[in-house]
């Protein structure tokens, strides 16, 4: 059961199908994704796979991005990851809870850059960075 203020998280992708259910949460200027972690979330040491961590960070640092750049007045399009880097910290276990928080976003003219922190039952599992390339909608500066 994800905690308040989550809801499903519905957006399409058969890389994420496999990993549901995963929950979002809307705040000012990011998208917050979690999930319960569950042994389909697992390597063969049965700690979660770095690539659910790589997958997600993406997603929420995407979507974050997209976000803070509309509420400024762009008129995003789309986005596409250009780089991304992540820093492995700890390991998150089936049954904890991971969160996706996006902590610092710049935007300026076609790229966007995300910083965030993963966590497992509040703790910090990894830390991931993020650069993005923006399609503007036809017409925009």
């Amino acid at each position: 059961m994800p905690p308040p203020g989550f809801e499903p998280f519905d957006r399409e992708s058969p890389l994420l199908a496999p990993w549901r259910p995963i929950f979002m949460r809307n705040e000012p200027g990011q998208v917050v994704l979690g999930l319960e972690a569950r042994e389909a979330h697992t390597n063969s040491r049965g700690t979660v796979h770095g690539g659910l961590y790589a997958a997600l960070a993406d997603q929420a640092m995407g979507l974050s991005c997209g976000a803070r750049l509309r509420a400024e007045g762009a008129q995003v399009e789309g986005l596409w990851t250009t780089s991304l880097g992540i820093d492995y910290l700890g390991a998150a276990r089936p049954g904890q809870w991971l969160e996706f928080h996006t902590l610092f976003v710049h935007g300026g003219g076609r790229s966007s850059h995300a910083e965030m922190d993963i966590t497992a039952d509040g703790e910090t599992v990894a830390r991931a960075r993020a650069s993005f390339r923006v399609a503007l909608a036809r017409g925009a500066a």
